[in-house]
């Protein structure tokens, strides 16, 4: 049993104000491997007043020394690689093999993206020549509270804490009280890079207590958050309070439109893609919409691969998927698999229940569902497993009308070899993201979404520009 109930706050380890202790439990087996202890009021305090004296001097050091501090994060951070993915595979559920490639992974290609970035950023340029002495100051904009999900611990948790290191801002980071693990270890690899005391801090907690605690904080500057739409909302309407700055990466419910001309495997890559990470991915391609003159065979091929599809322990090696994250998630998932045969759509692969000789662990069978329907609850609602829903269209304007008929606006992907319909529906989908024939966007692009799926924008030089004030200074030297 790993015993991690400290938080990392002013570059020590310290004990909690007082105690509450939370189980950690192995998605995989329903065992307790870990302990923590979710943080109170004077936990939250202590983290944000050491956050907000260490900004006096970090908010001033120069490019150079955050470039250093990157540099020497990513050192540590590669060293740490193995421990990293079995913390993660243990708290979550991710297989081994997949830890250790995409979610390990995840977090050095991010590193690498603002390390990039930061080279060519300017945080002050002129406004113009029609203002020969104006200068545009981009200043860090302070105390920074960074609430992060369990579903890519490492992706999300660089996502936030390099850009606001790499800008000068301090900060407090809450990760999942679900998969702490991860950023216990991350703060072990942050102390190691010699982060000064107070730049970052760490305590565990839930999104009633301490996330509630950070988001109104009258000393935190800004909230940097990625999970849930109703977490989301909550988080908004309480930050509103002091007007700060709030960051938001939310839920999806992608589509994947499958017209005449997309490649053969474009369905089975399709329901591959949403059994990725069990399903727990919010820009996961869950409505797959399929042209009628492909429509039978995409089925077919779908409930194929759903199929073929291995479910196993995290620990195992191989290719197969994990367990979701928790029994709350478990039942989540199989009350809206009961829900889409309820209202009629047919099941074609999966359905209720764990895989056939599992009787412990939240494993969930990859489920496809065919002949549904824009108004069915499997079709409105985030399902979070590897669930995913088949619809037949007809025309190019009924499959962007469908894509675009939703409160979420994270991912859509196109599958057509048409370079005209290309850009053309990329243009009409109402999307953060259009992703084309599985092509893979680069190191740096802007990760975020339209309508209820966030307000901000992760990765790359847009990822520095969450976490800085704009100043204008007239009468400048020039």
């Amino acid at each position: 049993m790993q015993d991690k109930r400290q938080f990392y706050i002013n570059g020590a380890w310290v004990n909690p104000a007082k105690a509450n202790d939370m189980p950690v439990i192995d998605p995989s087996t329903e065992d307790e491997v870990a302990v923590i202890s979710l943080g109170g009021q004077a936990d939250t305090d202590a983290a944000v007043a050491a956050a907000k004296a260490a900004f006096k001097s970090w908010g001033q050091s120069s490019v150079a020394e955050r470039k250093d501090l990157l540099g020497e994060i990513k050192s540590v951070y590669k060293k740490r690689a193995e421990d990293m993915a079995h913390a993660i595979s243990l708290e979550m559920g991710a297989p081994i093999e997949m830890s250790r490639a995409q979610q390990v992974g995840a977090g050095s290609w991010h590193i690498g993206g603002f390390e990039r970035a930061l080279e060519n950023f300017e945080f002050q340029k002129p406004l113009g020549d029609h203002a020969p002495n104006e200068m545009t100051l981009y200043e860090p904009i302070g105390v920074c509270a960074l609430i992060t999900p369990w579903n890519w611990p490492m992706n999300q948790i660089v996502l936030k804490t390099i850009p606001a290191l790499a800008t000068g801002c301090t900060m407090i980071l809450k990760p999942s009280e679900i998969a702490p693990l991860s950023g216990s270890l991350w703060s072990e690899i942050m102390d190691e890079a010699g982060v000064p005391a107070g730049v970052y801090n760490m305590i565990h907690g839930d999104g009633p207590g301490v996330g509630t605690q950070l988001s109104g904080h009258k000393d935190v500057d800004m909230v940097s958050f990625t999970g849930s739409t109703r977490a989301g909302r909550l988080i908004s309407k309480n930050a509103a309070e002091t007007v700060k700055r709030v960051s938001l990466e939310l839920g999806g419910k992608g589509a994947n439109i499958i017209f005449p001309s997309a490649k053969e495997n474009a369905a089975t890559s399709g329901a591959m893609r949403v059994f990725n990470n069990s399903g727990q991915s919010c820009n996961a391609p869950t409505r797959m919409l399929v042209h009628e003159s492909r429509y039978d065979q995409a089925v077919e091929d779908a409930a194929a691969a759903a199929n073929a599809c291995a479910v196993g322990p995290a620990s195992q090696e191989g290719k197969h998927i994990g367990p979701v994250v928790s029994e709350v998630q478990f039942n989540k998932i199989q009350g809206l698999i009961e829900e889409g045969i309820k209202e009629g759509a047919r099941l074609v692969a999966g359905g209720l229940g764990r895989p056939d000789g599992m009787n412990k662990g939240y494993y969930v069978r990859p489920t496809v569902f065919a002949d549904v329907t824009n108004d069915m609850t499997i079709s409105r609602e985030e399902i979070f497993g590897p669930v995913f829903a088949i619809q037949k269209f007809t025309e190019e304007d009924e499959a962007i009308a469908v894509a675009n008929d939703t409160d979420y606006g994270l991912t859509n992907y196109v599958q057509t070899t048409d370079d005209d319909q290309k850009m053309r529906v990329a243009r009409q989908l109402r999307s953060g993201m259009v992703e084309i024939n599985r092509v893979g966007f680069g190191q740096g692009s802007a990760f975020g979404g339209y309508k209820q799926s966030g307000n901000g924008r992760e990765g790359g030089a847009f990822g520095l520009h969450e976490f800085l004030e704009v100043k204008s200074v007239s009468d400048w030297p020039m």
